[in-house]
């Protein structure tokens, strides 16, 4: 479609402008190709490959960190081009047609390439598809828009879920503590159709928007002007969100295994992610409204204090119906700050550098994981599963003072 600008009366869906509503169908459509599928990998690994935790981190923070690089390049990209759509469409169909390839996957380094080529994917397209929703709004709609994208991405994370349980439960049984190498191939096959979906729905529903420049200026920035694009508050952010990601583990994958840990059955474990899911879906709306009228910084602090709390509870839990607890609480958690953190971004970067910020945002997001991954994997190796989650509760706990001592609510 050609491109609107921001102001030219798109009729609205739900109160926002229709590329919100339609990338979050994308969003959720493709959540429930990845979730029917990924959220398996660690158990893949270590019930079925029989590789180590530390080798669990290493997969799942090369997958979430590896795409970094090009998640800086391809929002800046979509900003030099004034494009984000071309970009956002080109990502999903990378990770949709990677996803297939995990079938023949039997070793943990095939595991690893498909989740590279998976974020790959996901590089490509988050920064331009961030941009563009944010393009799209005006800023006192930013946090609603985000928490509705967010919601209907863990809606579709949601579905993908119940797929795989309803799965797991007619095949295995409900008592059954470990993944079949049969059941993970054949979820894979079945993952590709709504990844196909997603694709298709991007391309004939979603425009580009002229977003309104400051003073005129315009949305061709090259690389070298970053550094005297932001302000200083805009860095500082970075290098707390940082430190806070550093602990935050790869996708969930440690408290996956916490859970088996302590005894759970695949089909409980399943039933954990699902109440996560159900919470985070439900949440991720109000708590973006919420940040609208508190602030960003508010909302975003509240929620990193409740994931150092969970985490603290993850390390001292002994018995499955903790873990259950926990899991609730995460879900919490990330409603609040998944939608509110990506939305700050946006209030502290100037429209023609979106693209750039976000990219910007999601290469210290990416890098944090990789080596939170690795060194957790290792640190739960050495030490104990209970001294992974005291280091991700100290980090969040240390951004958590960063946030309230060095960064104002508005500036």
């Amino acid at each position: 479609m050609a491109e609107q600008s921001q102001a030219s009366g798109s009729k609205k869906i739900w109160g926002l402008h229709p590329n919100v509503f339609f990338t979050g169908i994308t969003s959720l459509l493709t959540d429930v190709s990845s979730e029917m599928i990924f959220n398996l990998i660690p158990l893949y690994l270590t019930n079925v490959l029989l590789a180590p935790v530390s080798i669990v981190g290493l997969v799942g923070g090369i997958a979430e960190g590896a795409d970094a690089i090009f998640r800086m390049f391809s929002g800046w990209l979509s900003d030099k081009l004034g494009k984000r759509k071309v970009l956002a469409v080109a990502g999903y169909s990378i990770s949709t047609a990677a996803k297939p390839f995990l079938y023949l996957a039997s070793t943990w380094g095939g595991v690893l390439a498909v989740r590279f080529a998976d974020r790959l994917g996901k590089g490509v397209r988050s920064s331009s598809r961030d941009a563009l929703i944010a393009d799209s709004v005006s800023s006192d709609e930013r946090g609603r828009a985000f928490g509705l994208h967010r919601a209907m991405d863990t809606t579709g994370a949601l579905l993908g879920l119940v797929i795989t349980v309803l799965v797991v439960w007619f095949v295995l049984g409900a008592g059954t503590k470990d993944l079949t190498i049969g059941v993970f191939k054949s979820l894979v096959w079945w993952a590709v159709i709504p990844g196909v979906l997603a694709v298709i729905l991007m391309q004939i529903f979603v425009y580009d928007v002229k977003p309104k420049t400051a003073n005129g200026a315009a949305a061709r920035f090259p690389l070298s002007g970053v550094k005297g694009a932001f302000k200083k508050r805009f860095w500082v952010v970075l290098v707390i969100l940082a430190v806070f990601n550093l602990g935050s583990m790869p996708a969930n994958y440690f408290v996956i295994l916490r859970a088996q840990d302590l005894g759970a059955p695949l089909f409980q474990v399943l039933l954990m992610l699902l109440l996560f899911n159900a919470i985070y879906a439900l949440a991720a709306m109000p708590m973006g409204i919420l940040s609208d009228k508190l602030g960003r910084r508010r909302v975003l602090a509240l929620g990193w204090f409740i994931y150092a709390l969970v985490y603290v509870g993850f390390a001292l839990s002994s018995t499955v119906w903790q873990v259950w607890v926990a899991f609730g609480f995460l879900g919490i958690y990330a409603s609040i700050v998944e939608g509110v953190s990506r939305a700050f971004v946006a209030d502290m970067a100037p429209a023609e550098m979106r693209g750039t910020a976000y990219g910007l945002y999601y290469s210290v997001v990416g890098i944090s994981v990789l080596l939170g991954g690795i060194l957790g994997g290792v640190v739960w190796d050495a030490i104990g599963p209970a001294a992974t989650f005291y280091l991700g509760a100290g980090l969040a706990a240390l951004a958590l003072l960063g946030i309230l001592t060095l960064i104002k609510e508005k500036e």
